[in-house]
């Protein structure tokens, strides 16, 4: 079934919009109804998740091969910056800093700080991003969105192949 997908790209990226808007929507349901609030890392990650789920749905309405090869190469960029921000907040949680602190919150850090110097600080965490307040099967927000990155990478990598072999 998945790879008489591969031969409707069009669909394959509408499911993949889908998809994002579904894990955003689980994303706000434990914010707002279970009480989780995201880290930094947890917004910048929200933020990938929509930039892909835009990416994927504009592209679903292109027909053009190279447009839709282009889109495609634009979600492995997007999915694997996302997948880079997951890894390194699971890192966080597998090896805790020793000095855990109540950083700034995400906000705070964009409104108070240069870009400059606001981004490092996002990267390097804060005791928030190295909590694991929810599990599903062992792993945590983080572990799970790095396997969906993976995933749509992998997804928009195999489309781009598929569609690279059409002439």
């Amino acid at each position: 079934m998945f790879f008489n997908l591969l031969n409707a790209p069009r669909r394959l990226l509408a499911l993949l919009a889908l998809g994002c808007v579904a894990l955003l929507a689980f994303g706000l349901y434990l914010q707002h109804v279970v009480g989780l609030e995201p880290c930094p890392m947890c917004i910048v990650q929200r933020y990938a998740l929509v930039l892909v789920a835009l990416v994927a749905g504009l592209s679903a309405f292109g027909t053009k091969r190279n447009f839709l090869i282009s889109s495609s190469s634009l979600l492995v960029l997007l999915s694997g910056f996302g997948a880079f921000v997951a890894a390194r907040q699971s890192f966080l949680q597998w090896y805790p800093p020793e000095i855990a602190s109540c950083g700034r919150d995400f906000y705070g850090m964009i409104e108070t700080f240069p870009l400059k110097r606001a981004i490092p600080m996002i990267f390097k965490g804060s005791g928030d991003c190295s909590a694991v307040d929810w599990t599903f099967l062992g792993g945590s927000i983080a572990n799970w969105s790095f396997v969906c990155f993976v995933v749509i990478g992998l997804v928009a990598l195999m489309l781009i192949v598929r569609l690279a072999r059409q002439r």
